[in-house]
């Protein structure tokens, strides 16, 4: 596939780093100094604004596939893509950073204007950051959480802790429910594949897919089943912060906001029905004190500053916290989170991938879920009319792979080995980042 992406920025790099071995890639960037980190990666740079006619021509968008525009700027993106619309006809995807934006150009909510310039798809990373760690903190104890077949099938991970069973076990020896798979381990900061005889260690993140009731018998079984949250604490009253906290509140949750600047503070407390407000810096150990932060079931620190993160998260966790979640604006930083100890680590970047990735799909294949920032894949694929009915365990896979799920028509399959997998059924698979095209050529040669 061809693609035309413009904007040389962080999440410009980090789309390109992820697909740059798989399709053709043309970077438009405005004319300065090209990060260097960009250098390293095979495609082709061309100085100037994706705005520009000329410059479209100069690099055929024509001919491209897909046109994702993630400058700085959401109005050049707009224009961009507007652009881009007179001389290819093309499918559009555009970043913004601002509400009002999103809102005005979602689909929904201007389906009655719709002209042939229009974007195809308006990516807001913030808002799909709030949905993410919204997900999270409504399951006791999980760390990451990822919904499938129309909320029949999820993925939950969870970190291996001293009172867990299943420490120290060999996977074929834990007895897990019926319709609950083990698809991956982290260790180490290492993502990996496991075997029946892999055995679980202390401070392992564990992932699993199954069915809803499966997976609350797993939790019960295996984990601290707590009760769904009660109390949140969010530092950070930006955008994520007050969506976040408006989700919160109408699952009834009480919620108290730490944000550091006035005007914002007003607005929060004037916008928001039941949450407490207060004004101060999430680093002030008194003021955490004071608040008793760590009686909360969660504390979410969410500023757009990455190193104040990181403070807040470690002192919170040093006042007795045990469950922090923590925003990482800066992909780089996102190992560092974890070695540190921070138990919860997400991205509006990470979020906002996965939408991207899904915008790129060939034959009947996406990807639903990015995992571990971007280490792992699950993929949605149907498999096509031809295919004949095989046993899963006579699959030669041509890289490490699990097949998690198997939807047919209403029903939804957690399979074992000996289950047969027939044409048109809908498979989600978790492989590694690495081995996802190879596991997409399986299936459509």
């Amino acid at each position: 596939m061809k693609l035309l992406l413009y904007g040389a920025t962080e999440i410009g790099y980090m789309i390109a780093s992820h697909l740059h071995q798989q399709h053709d890639i043309t970077i438009i960037h405005d004319p300065g100094e090209l990060p260097e980190k960009f250098t390293n990666l095979d495609i082709i740079f061309c100085p100037g604004s994706a705005a520009d006619i000329g410059t479209l021509e100069k690099v055929n968008a024509s001919e491209a596939n897909l046109f994702i525009a993630c400058s700085m700027l959401d109005e050049t993106n707009i224009i961009a893509c507007w652009t881009v619309k007179k001389v290819a006809d093309i499918e559009t995807i555009c970043f913004i950073r601002k509400s009002e934006l999103f809102q005005n150009l979602s689909p929904s909510d201007r389906f009655k204007y719709d002209t042939r310039y229009d974007i195809d798809s308006v990516i807001w990373p913030e808002q799909l950051l709030t949905q993410d760690i919204f997900r999270i903190v409504s399951v006791p104890e999980a760390i990451d959480v990822e919904i499938f077949a129309q909320g029949k099938a999820k993925l939950l991970e969870y970190r291996i802790k001293d009172e867990t069973s299943m420490c120290n076990k060999r996977v074929m020896d834990c007895r897990f429910p019926k319709n609950v798979l083990i698809v991956g381990i982290t260790r180490n900061q290492e993502l990996f594949i496991p075997n029946g005889s892999t055995e679980i260690k202390l401070d392992d993140k564990v992932i699993f897919i199954g069915i809803g009731s499966a997976l609350d018998t797993l939790a019960t079984s295996f984990f601290q089943q707590g009760s769904k949250i009660k109390t949140a604490s969010i530092i950070g009253g930006g955008s994520v912060g007050f969506m976040l906290a408006q989700m919160l509140e109408k699952a009834g949750v009480r919620v108290k906001i730490i944000e550091q600047d006035d005007g914002r503070c007003e607005f929060l407390a004037n916008s928001l029905e039941k949450a407490l407000v207060l004004h101060g810096n999430g680093t002030d150990i008194e003021l955490l004190q004071n608040e008793t932060i760590a009686d909360v079931d969660v504390v979410i620190c969410i500023t757009d500053n990455d190193e104040k993160n990181l403070l807040c998260s470690l002192l919170i966790k040093q006042l007795g916290s045990e469950r922090i979640v923590t925003r990482v604006g800066n992909m780089q930083n996102y190992e560092l989170f974890q070695r540190v100890g921070i138990d919860v680590v997400v991205s509006p970047r990470a979020s906002a991938l996965t939408e991207v990735l899904n915008r790129i799909k060939a034959h009947d294949i996406d990807v639903v879920a990015v995992i571990e920032g971007g280490k792992g894949e699950v993929l949605g694929l149907t498999l096509p009319e031809s295919f004949k009915e095989t046993m899963i365990k006579d699959i030669r896979f041509p890289a490490n792979a699990i097949i998690g799920i198997i939807s047919r028509g209403h029903r939804v399959i957690i399979p074992d080995g000996t289950t047969m997998i027939q044409a048109l059924d809908r498979l989600t698979i978790f492989t590694m980042a690495e081995n996802a095209d190879t596991i997409k050529s399986l299936f459509f040669s």
